[in-house]
C-alpha cells in the first residue's frame, strides 16, 4: 500500500517533539470505568484484562507500551474514544504490569506474542465477536505487528486488522538512538520501575543469580537484557533477543489491513523504523509518517478537545480500511 500522506499539524509548542511527548503523560487527565477479567495462563500464570463493553459487534484489543498499563493515558483516551464510536475495547495488561506482579520469575518481553495468541484465543473462545482489530502502542505496537505476520497463515477471520503506533519496529538500532543522551531522561523514567521490578524477582527467585551491582549501575537497556531478559527468556545475547523479538522482518507477511504510525520526530526510533519500501510492496500493510507527534504523543494543542487527533485516526482506519461500521 502507498505511503499514507498525513495530515497532522500541532501548534507551534507541540512541533517540539519531547514537548509532545512528555505533554500526553504529564497533563492528560481522562478517566476510564473498566470491568476487570483475570486469566489463568497455560503456565500457571495470571494475565489481567479490563474491558469496557458497550454492546457491540466489535472488540478492540489495546496493547500498552513498555511499562505501562491499562491506566496509562493513551489507552484510556483511545478506549474512551472507541467506546463513543460505538465499540467494545479491552485493555491487555502485560504480565506484571497490572498493579500486581505476577507469579512467575519471566514477564515480558518485545517478542512475546504467545501471550497475545493466549488472550486472542480466549477472547475468540469465550466471546461471540463478529470482529477483532488489534492495537499496540510502542511496545505493544512491535507485539501486534509481529503477531499479525507470523500467524498470518493460521490467523482466525475474526481478526479483520491491526493498529500500531510509535513501535521500534527494529529493536537494535532503535536502542542505539535510546542511548543518545536526548533520551537520557526516559531511561531514567523507564528504569525506575524496571530495576525495581527485576530485584523483587530477585527476592522471589533466589535461585535467579542476579549481579545486583551490575544492576545498580545500568544505564542502557542491553544492560538490563543482559541481566534479565537474556538468561530469564533463554536468548543467547541480546543481540540474539533485538533479531528475534524485532516485527520489521514479519511486516511483509502480515495478510489483513494493518497501520503503523511512526511520527517523523520520535526520538525514540532510528531510520530503520520507518518501513517505506516494505508499504510499498504490500497489499495490507499502511504506513503514516507524521512530521511531528514524538512518541504516542500527537498532542495538537493546549485545548483537550482538539488533542483527539490519534484517536480520530485509529477510528478512521478502522472505519474505511478495515471497512468496520462505527459511528
Amino acid at each position: 500500500m502507498p505511503v499514507f500522506k498525513s495530515d497532522f499539524l500541532p501548534t507551534i509548542p507541540f512541533r517540539n517533539s519531547h514537548f509532545n511527548t512528555m505533554y500526553r503523560p504529564l497533563f492528560m487527565k481522562d478517566v476510564a470505568n473498566f470491568s476487570r477479567k483475570r486469566l489463568t495462563t497455560w503456565d500457571h500464570d495470571f494475565i489481567d484484562l479490563d474491558f469496557s463493553l458497550v454492546g457491540s459487534e466489535t472488540l478492540v484489543l489495546l496493547i500498552h507500551g513498555l511499562e505501562g498499563s491499562s491506566e496509562s493515558h493513551y489507552m484510556i483516551s483511545t478506549t474512551n474514544h472507541l467506546k463513543n464510536k460505538g465499540l467494545d475495547t479491552v485493555c491487555f495488561n502485560l504480565r506484571s504490569c497490572s498493579g500486581e506482579d505476577n507469579l512467575l520469575l519471566s514477564t515480558y518481553h518485545s517478542g512475546k506474542t504467545e501471550d497475545i495468541d493466549f488472550v486472542v484465543n480466549y477472547l475468540l473462545d469465550h466471546y461471540d465477536y463478529k470482529n477483532i482489530v488489534i492495537i499496540g502502542f510502542s511496545l505493544g505496537g512491535n507485539l501486534t505487528l509481529k503477531y499479525l505476520g507470523e500467524k498470518s497463515d493460521q490467523i482466525s477471520p475474526i481478526i479483520k486488522g491491526g493498529i500500531a503506533v510509535s513501535v521500534p519496529i527494529d529493536i537494535a538500532s532503535a536502542e542505539k538512538e535510546m542511548d543518545k543522551l536526548k533520551n537520557k531522561l526516559y531511561l531514567e523514567v523507564f528504569f525506575k520501575t524496571m530495576k525495581t521490578k527485576v530485584l523483587e524477582k530477585a527476592f522471589k527467585f533466589p535461585e535467579f543469580q542476579l549481579d545486583k551491582e551490575q544492576l545498580f549501575k545500568a544505564t542502557k537497556f542491553k544492560h538490563l537484557e543482559h541481566l534479565y531478559t537474556v538468561p530469564v527468556f533463554g536468548f543467547e545475547s541480546p543481540e540474539d533477543y533485538w533479531e528475534k523479538a524485532s516485527s520489521k522482518p514479519f511486516i511483509p507477511e502480515i495478510k489483513i489491513p494493518t497501520l503503523l504510525i511512526n511520527a517523523k520526530d520520535d526520538t525514540f526510533l532510528s531510520k530503520e523504523c520507518y518501513p517505506i519500501e516494505e508499504a510499498q510492496n504490500s497489499a495490507f500493510f499502511f504506513l503514516e509518517i507524521p512530521n511531528y507527534g514524538g512518541h504516542v504523543g500527537f498532542m495538537s494543542s493546549f485545548k483537550p478537545k482538539e488533542n483527539t487527533w490519534l484517536e480520530k485516526r485509529i477510528a478512521r482506519f478502522i472505519k474505511e480500511n478495515i471497512q468496520i461500521p462505527i459511528l
